[in-house]
């Protein structure tokens, strides 16, 4: 069965793909298919696939290599993991396979996923793709959206895109989770969580195309105090996040949806914490620093 995509939106974001088994290897005609999919549409829907982690991990890698960081990107620790390396765990889950509980560190931590953000912005090279298999899913809410941050660019006047081009942000999981009252950090997350430095517009290496990178992790800009950056960076996010600019993914058993960090933003939308919602993703590793990229291309 050959590859197609249907679009899902108006616009380019979202494409649903028939045609593939992710279970299964691809052959190099597909993997470009798929990569060619992702450059156009941003995110790319793939429906009944009933994955394994290891499933997962070896569809993942037709695409690149997986993000490796020794330092942690939440504050669940080591020993109370579920899942293995290279398998991301964005559950609400304990170590048992129970709901964690209202007032437990790690779901008060997990509660930023439904910030506008874009994976491991706040690491010193920010992820490629992310991909997110749904294991199971409450019966309501638990939905994902999208931004797309190239239309966002685009629509911004010349004057405006003047501006946002030389500005440099500064990313840390501290500054999303501090929007919403988290401050309890022991001294070793203190320092995985220090700041990085982002450009807020950058360059996709395949397309050329000109995108914000915007992201709640994003809490300074250089040069600037920070009440006059967090007031700016909120008002780019909300014109980032207009509905013509936005695919809401509703969720169903056993959906793979892959989406590209360089080029969306995304979040979590709430739903019933008692329910389970067994979400695992992989992510792949980024092509260079951002500040890199844009200085090659300047």
């Amino acid at each position: 069965m050959p590859v197609s995509i249907r679009p899902l939106t108006d616009g380019l974001l979202g494409g649903e793909v028939s045609g593939i088994d992710c279970r299964r290897p691809l052959d190099a005609e597909t993997v470009a298919a798929v990569e060619a999919g992702m450059d156009r549409h941003g995110v790319l829907v793939f429906p009944g696939q009933d994955l394994t982690d290891e499933q997962q991990i070896a569809f993942s890698r037709h695409f690149g290599g997986l993000e490796r960081y020794g330092t942690p990107a939440h504050v669940r620790k080591r020993a109370d993991e579920r899942l293995g390396p290279g398998i991301s765990d964005l559950s609400n889950l304990d170590k048992q396979g129970r709901p964690l509980g209202g007032d437990d560190r790690v779901w008060l931590f997990k509660l930023g996923d439904q910030l506008w953000h874009s994976d491991s912005s706040f690491r010193p090279v920010p992820a490629k793709y992310s991909l997110l298999s749904a294991r199971a899913i409450p019966a309501h809410g638990g939905n994902t959206e999208f931004a797309d941050m190239r239309a966002a660019y685009d629509a911004l006047d010349e004057a405006m895109k003047s501006l946002v081009e030389p500005l440099i942000c500064a990313h840390s999981l501290m500054y999303s989770r501090g929007s919403l009252g988290f401050t309890d950090y022991t001294e070793e997350e203190l320092e995985a969580f220090r700041p990085v430095r982002q450009r807020l517009v950058r360059t996709h290496p395949v397309t050329g195309r000109k995108s914000l990178f915007l992201s709640s992790h994003a809490g300074a800009i250089e040069g600037w105090s920070i009440p006059q950056a967090r007031l700016f960076l909120r008002d780019l996010i909300e014109h980032a996040t207009q509905r013509e600019f936005v695919y809401a993914h509703v969720w169903r058993l056993h959906d793979l949806v892959i989406w590209d960090n360089r080029t969306t933003m995304h979040r979590a939308r709430p739903f019933d914490a008692a329910a389970v919602r067994d979400m695992r993703r992989t992510t792949l590793a980024g092509d260079a620093p951002t500040i890199e990229q844009v200085a090659a291309v300047a």
